[in-house]
């Protein structure tokens, strides 16, 4: 886990320079432009025959992002993006981790049950103990407590299922925080942003149909950033929510399943 943040704080640190280099990259050609069209406008006193102009390059992907994101304010995109960012590394983090601990119960209680003919208990306990993933380490508990009775591995594997439970569960209420943050601070965004439209038509003291719909398309940019944001994790959510759902339903199942084993083997 201390990788995953440090490798976050590394991303965060790229982005925020990648963001102020992008800023300060289109005020610079802002700048040349400007000069450029002034020395235009020296050179040429007499009026040039009219031009077809030539057509506009078509923006990559990547630059209509970074355009988009300048135009709504850094001040409010950057905390989307900071949601985006800590938000998908926490679920990809999440789906891994989840992919990772689940585990082939029909094999895993086939290979218990031939352990427990030949060896025992004991030999149960190292094949479970060799195993990764929540059901084995269920198996390992109950197991370690079959010398007392059927009645013990059944209160141990549902105490030691609950914590499994917890830790699969861990770091889903930091994803549903994001959900819900992103697209608020995007509306708060679009608020302030439409204050400051307001206040532009005020200091005119006329409505320009120009000056309102640059302003209002400036200030929905920070809603549909925290909206597209709020989608992307909560599919990842929901992902992980129903990945968890299958693997306790496997906990379930392989308890009640090696519970029967150990009552079988026992008599």
């Amino acid at each position: 886990m201390k990788n995953l943040f440090k490798h976050l704080f590394i991303t965060l640190a790229v982005v925020f320079s990648c963001t102020f280099g992008a800023v300060a990259q289109t005020e610079g050609d802002s700048t040349q432009v400007t000069d450029s069209a002034a020395t235009t406008a020296t050179v040429e006193e007499t009026p040039a025959v009219t031009e077809e102009a030539a057509p506009a390059e078509e923006q990559s992907f990547h630059q209509v992002l970074k355009q988009k994101f300048i135009e709504g304010d850094p001040a409010w995109m950057t905390p989307v993006l900071i949601c985006l960012i800590i938000g998908l590394a926490i679920s990809i983090e999440r789906v891994i981790t989840l992919n990772l601990a689940t585990t082939n119960t029909d094999k895993l209680l086939a290979d218990v049950e031939k352990a427990l003919q030949t060896g025992g208990v004991e030999a149960a306990r190292k094949v479970t103990a060799a195993t990764k993933g929540p059901v084995a380490s269920i198996f390992t508990q109950g197991l370690l407590r079959a010398g007392e009775g059927v009645e013990m591995v059944e209160k141990s594997v549902v105490a030691y299922g609950s914590v499994e439970m917890s830790r699969l569960e861990r770091g889903l209420v930091w994803i549903s925080l994001f959900i819900a943050l992103a697209p608020m601070l995007g509306f708060l965004g679009t608020v302030v942003g439409m204050i400051g439209a307001f206040d532009a038509i005020e200091a005119a003291g006329d409505i320009s149909p120009s000056l309102v719909a640059g302003g209002i398309k400036v200030a929905l940019l920070t809603t549909v950033a925290g909206l597209i944001v709020a989608i992307i994790l909560q599919v990842l959510y929901n992902y992980c929510v129903s990945k968890i759902d299958a693997i306790v339903g496997q906990m379930e199942d392989a308890s009640i399943a090696l519970v029967d084993t150990l009552v079988k083997y026992q008599k």
